[in-house]
């Protein structure tokens, strides 16, 4: 049984939206008659993929629900995505057909695509679709294991890797969320995070879908508009990536925020103070999930659990999951925290998230068997992020592979970091990452966008913020703090650690960068200081003494 098949046959929710509402059968009508064009355009094609570069329409699920009936596979094509990176991403996948709307079609114009494009809102398209109006569902149904995503993974460095989804395991997916959370045909999903992102797809698209629930769509993330949308579709459930949580808390708050229909959202990366400011303003709670894109380890999330954990145990049935030393494979010692409540053991209990079942839930990545071994090496699944657990079982995130920083011979994690400076009333969004120091290892650097009016003596304070801090270790300080008017994000609303991390202390754009000389106030606090032209010299100076100014080298990396 193919139970994404059956419940894009059903339709049993509507489809709302800006400016539209459309019953399940129309639905259906539309879905059928993208999955008979499909069935023609990609006929011959070596591999039946049609690329999406699409905002957030009906447009957008019609032609990913026509695929699940045609057995193609939709390729998410980001929008942020430029030039030859855009074409890589579109060739890297064999798209053997391209659809997009007007206001994207000038960034694939000049590519040179050997592809047959399709406007949705151009001249023809109606006509394009017209053979097919009165059109029924084909006449062999793709299996479960038909792969229908290539969806990319949402690194910031390195080409993005084309993850491969089959339908059983969106369906899976989407049926533990509903099953979770008591999804029904009386709950609308309100999707404002992009669809050609899995989170929107597994995690609200499929889940209200097999539901029978209504899905409200926002063409565009917009915080300003995320309330009255709400409101005005009616929805209680939304996901989220990223920095949406904090770009809505950091509008102007009314009175009667709490006054809405919301009981949860689901989603990554919010953190624990925004979640609590979220559920207090909005009266809604807001669930921590952990996943990959790739899905080989996810955990289960757990209302019973304590202040920064996200699970104890994995959401599939044969799931063993565990911290390691990534050299050794060795199991980390469980984690132990002092009165305070720092981490007081994390040299030895941070490590890497493995599953040791087989393969798990991953299904490989297109065209690239290397870095798929990558993933799964020894038998287990390798997720490349770093965690601890504790002695109850908990695990508790701890940053990505790259988020370590190695600070006087330490090493530290940059959530960790990042949710301490989370706390700081002025702060509307926090980025922790390693800049080099001069003599060895790194320096913490953090990036802060203020909420607005947060004005007056910034530095001192964020620096009394810092001194009232009881799980503050000694070398989580920021050495370097770039206060910039907004945090740059990804696509998926993911901070783009790239460009600030080759930023460093430079002076960029309006951004003011303070610093933490290397001594400390009369009074014992921290002391922060605007950085001068003459201190970048200085420092440059003794990189060099140090003989590590390549590691300074200005790197042309762009803010995404």
């Amino acid at each position: 049984m193919n139970a994404l098949v059956e419940a894009v046959l059903a339709q049993r929710g509507r489809l709302v939206g800006e400016g539209f509402d459309h019953s399940g059968q129309q639905t259906l009508r539309s879905v059928l008659a993208r999955a008979a064009c499909l069935g023609d355009r990609l006929a011959g094609a070596p591999y039946p993929h049609v690329g999406l570069l699409l905002e957030n329409t009906p447009e957008y699920l019609w032609w990913l629900e026509a695929a699940v009936l045609a057995g193609a596979t939709v390729v998410g094509v980001n929008p942020t995505r430029r030039g030859p990176d855009l074409l890589r991403d579109l060739t890297h996948t064999d798209c053997a057909l391209l659809v997009t709307e007007t206001r994207l079609l000038p960034l694939v114009a000049d590519l040179g695509l050997a592809v047959p494009v399709l406007v949705v809102d151009g001249p023809g398209y109606a006509e394009t679709l017209a053979p097919y109006a009165d059109a029924a569902p084909p006449s062999r149904l793709p299996a479960p294991e038909t792969r229908l995503l290539l969806t990319f993974t949402s690194g910031s460095t390195g080409a993005p890797k084309a993850v491969v989804c089959s339908q059983r395991r969106i369906a899976r997916a989407g049926d533990k969320l509903r099953a979770q959370y008591g999804l029904s045909p009386d709950d609308t999903g309100y999707a404002c995070m992009p669809l050609f992102h899995g989170n929107a797809l597994m995690g609200l698209w499929a889940p209200l879908l097999l539901a029978g629930g209504t899905i409200a769509l926002r063409r565009r993330f917009s915080a300003t508009r995320f309330l009255d949308d709400v409101r005005d579709f009616g929805a209680s459930y939304f996901t989220y990536v990223g920095r949406a949580v904090s770009y809505v808390l950091a509008t102007e708050p009314r009175p009667d925020d709490a006054e809405n229909p919301l009981r949860l959202g689901f989603g990554t990366e919010a953190g624990a103070v925004d979640a609590a400011r979220f559920a207090e303003r909005f009266g809604c709670r807001l669930v921590e999930g952990y996943g990959s894109s790739e899905g080989g380890c996810n955990l289960r999330q757990d209302p019973a659990a304590p202040p920064g954990a996200v699970g104890r145990e994995g959401s599939g049935p044969d799931d063993d999951l565990a911290v390691v030393d990534p050299e050794t494979g060795a199991e980390c010692p469980r984690s132990r925290f002092d009165a305070a409540g720092r981490l007081a053991n994390g040299e030895e209990a941070i490590g890497e998230l493995v599953n040791r079942t087989a393969r798990a839930g991953f299904e490989g990545y297109w065209r690239n068997e290397e870095a798929g071994a990558a993933r799964l090496r020894d038998g287990w699944y390798w997720t490349g992020d770093l965690f601890h657990r504790d002695a109850e079982g908990w695990f508790r995130f701890a940053g990505r592979s790259a988020d370590w920083l190695r600070v006087d011979s330490e090493n530290l994690a940059v959530a960790d970091i990042e949710n301490i400076l989370a706390r700081w009333e002025r702060a509307a969004a926090v980025a922790v990452y390693a800049v080099p120091d001069p003599v060895a290892g790194d320096q913490v650097m953090a990036a802060l966008q203020l909420r607005p009016g947060a004005d007056g003596d910034v530095a001192a304070s964020f620096a009394r913020f810092l001194a009232r801090q009881p799980d503050l270790g000694t070398k989580m300080p920021p050495r370097f703090v770039r206060l910039v008017a907004r945090m740059p994000v990804t696509g998926t609303h993911k901070t783009a650690k790239t460009g600030l991390r080759a930023d460093r202390w430079d002076a960029v754009g309006g951004d003011t960068v303070l610093w933490r000389p290397y001594e400390r106030g009369a009074a014992g606090e921290l002391s922060y200081r605007v950085l001068t032209a003459e201190d970048r010299e200085k420092l440059g100076a003794l990189f060099a003494e140090h003989g590590r100014s390549a590691l300074i080298v200005r790197n042309q990396v762009p803010r995404s």
